[in-house]
């Protein structure tokens, strides 16, 4: 099947309102208070922890034929982990994979996934990590399709029986 979207960086204003209506629809889909992440916060300041000077990145995906100022079908976005001490990695955060309903089975979702992980070690991260529910067993298989394996809890959440913590190391760059 031939790809029928392109993956661009959240660059002007109107992608980071495309973004904000992504990430709201994301959050009604989950049907989960995200208040303990400080949802409200994140949306009215994107790009926020997401920006390139903050060392992450926002990719939205478009139709390949829709026009530049349509709504996009897709996000992804990363942002820098915090390093710990006995950390020597250089880690970020794959955050907001969402693909609206009517572009799912497109192949969409592994293509930002592959780009995220591609603009990660551009950036030059020695790994990512994620959480998602377990009750989301379609992304699951993705990420483990793509490499990604199960990894021990790197945040505090109330959600900590519900969520799969996951990692991906890249090695050594």
């Amino acid at each position: 099947m031939p790809q029928t979207y392109q993956i661009i960086p959240a660059t002007t204003p109107h992608h980071l309102l495309a973004a904000r209506a992504l990430f709201t629809a994301y959050a009604t889909w989950l049907n989960i208070d995200l208040t303990f992440q400080n949802f409200q916060a994140e949306l009215s300041s994107l790009p926020g922890k997401y920006s390139p000077q903050e060392g992450g990145d926002l990719l939205l995906a478009y139709s390949s034929s829709a026009d530049p100022s349509s709504s996009p079908l897709g996000c992804v976005a990363l942002r820098p982990l915090p390093v710990k001490d006995d950390e020597r990695q250089q880690l970020c955060e794959v955050k907001r994979l969402y693909v609206a309903p009517e572009a799912r089975k497109m192949g969409l979702g592994r293509a930002l996934v592959s780009a995220i992980v591609t603009r990660a070690r551009e950036l030059g991260y020695r790994g990512m990590r994620l959480d998602t529910l377990r009750s989301m067993e379609g992304p699951i298989r993705l990420y483990r399709s793509l490499g990604f394996v199960e990894v021990g809890p790197y945040y505090e959440t109330p959600l900590v029986e519900e969520t799969v913590f996951l990692g991906l190391d890249f090695g050594e760059v």
